[in-house]
């Protein structure tokens, strides 16, 4: 079989030089208190320190740090100044590492740069994991373009500076399992003129053969045609469309890509709250496809835990401003909610939840499977909403 998905070997680059400078650093050892970011995390209350050259093997005293840049030069001054700060300062590396060297990742609906799904990938890339990714047939276009012109060149800038890497994007349709399964008016549909092999068994031996492997599988996909109707007057065919792309597909995705996964290798996907507690406006049979999805999670850790040693594990993530959160329509409200009611009264960042990602489907998670993990700032553990007029006469803790 001829695979014609996309490639986009997204390197970083300039047009007017090959390569750029960074600042030179000096041997020092960091401050494992104020090392919190990128991949490395105090753990315990001993630190170790570890040299510069350990942590940051491609910088060394006394040489400047060089990278092959290949993208838009219009954003690297953003780019230096931000890889000389954070590398500049005197800080103490010390405590656990979350090291995807040498691992691959396929993530399954990312279809631009700000959802969660984008956000599990910079993470991943930042932990050293190859990227591939599949995307919508329809949104393929507009997405790969946006990454050839470099729209999203400020989005990729990762922990150290550099630019996140993507090896590959594959066209995706994760409703459909087989050609067999795609309907007249889908092949025939000019939004998916010129694209071939994006079933989900085609795609899956796609990456068999240009890549033979993968370590993680992330399932970053929903979709509810009837979102916004309340589920009494949702139709069968949206109800059974709601389950079939957002958790079906999952099913799915880890039947045919279980074979490729190695031993030891994990996948996660996406919930929410709305598939244990009522979220007036979340409809259409889209709190019972999480639902769904959060009991498969359970069911295929087993199974693929006995068969092939893969742990699987989703997380429960909360509001976003992402663009597919914004067409349910309430998604403001629901951070506003969220800012008022949490524990923590912070807007919750797509990079929490690609780090908690990071950190699943590395080897520091080993031992967890079948769980499903908040990344919420804490708004599940909530009973009532404390910013009702009820309790006004109470001293409820605020932010400072």
């Amino acid at each position: 079989m001829r695979c014609t998905s996309l490639s986009l070997h997204l390197k970083m680059a300039a047009a007017a030089a090959s390569s750029i400078q960074i600042t030179t650093l000096k041997p020092a050892l960091f401050q494992a208190r104020n090392f919190f970011r990128g991949s490395l995390a105090k753990v315990g209350t001993d630190s170790q320190e570890a040299p510069l050259s350990r942590l940051l093997p491609s910088i060394s005293s006394g040489q400047y740090l060089r990278r092959t840049l290949t993208s838009s030069p219009a954003r690297f001054d953003k780019v230096i100044t931000k890889a000389s700060s954070e590398a500049g300062e005197n800080k103490l590396a010390s405590g656990l590492p979350i090291d995807l060297k040498g691992k691959r990742a396929f993530i399954a609906g990312v279809a631009d740069d700000n959802g969660y799904g984008w956000a599990i990938a910079k993470s991943l890339a930042a932990a050293g994991a190859e990227i591939l990714l599949g995307t919508w047939v329809p949104a393929l276009n507009i997405f790969e373009t946006s990454l050839r012109r470099g729209k999203f060149d400020e989005s990729r800038v990762l922990p150290d500076g550099s630019l996140m890497e993507i090896t590959k994007v594959y066209a995706l349709d994760a409703v459909f399992d087989t050609p067999e399964d795609v309907p007249e008016d889908i092949k025939t549909n000019k939004r998916y003129a010129g694209s071939s092999n994006w079933t989900v068994m085609e795609v899956a031996e796609c990456v068999r053969h240009d890549f033979g492997s993968i370590d993680i599988l992330v399932h970053s996909l929903a979709n509810g045609p009837e979102v916004t109707k309340p589920l009494l007057e949702t139709s069968r065919k949206g109800y059974l469309a709601a389950i079939s792309a957002s958790s079906y597909s999952y099913v799915s995705l880890l039947k045919h890509f279980l074979p490729l996964i190695n031993p030891g290798g994990s996948s996660l996907s996406l919930t929410y709250i709305a598939s244990e507690r009522i979220i007036p406006g979340y409809g259409g049979g889209m709190s019972s496809a999480k639902a769904a999805l959060e009991s498969d999670t359970r069911v295929i850790a087993f199974e693929a835990g006995r068969k092939h040693r893969v742990r699987v594990n989703t997380i429960s993530a909360g509001p976003l401003r992402s663009r597919a959160a914004k067409a349910i329509g309430f998604i403001d409200m629901m951070i506003d909610y969220s800012l008022e009611n949490a524990p923590l009264q912070k807007e919750l960042s797509a990079d929490e939840v690609g780090n908690t990602a990071a950190f699943l489907v590395s080897p520091l998670a080993s031992a967890i499977t079948g769980a499903v993990i908040y990344v919420d700032n804490g708004l599940n553990a909530m009973g009532v909403g404390v910013d009702s007029p009820i309790f006004k006469d109470l001293n409820i803790p605020k932010a400072s």
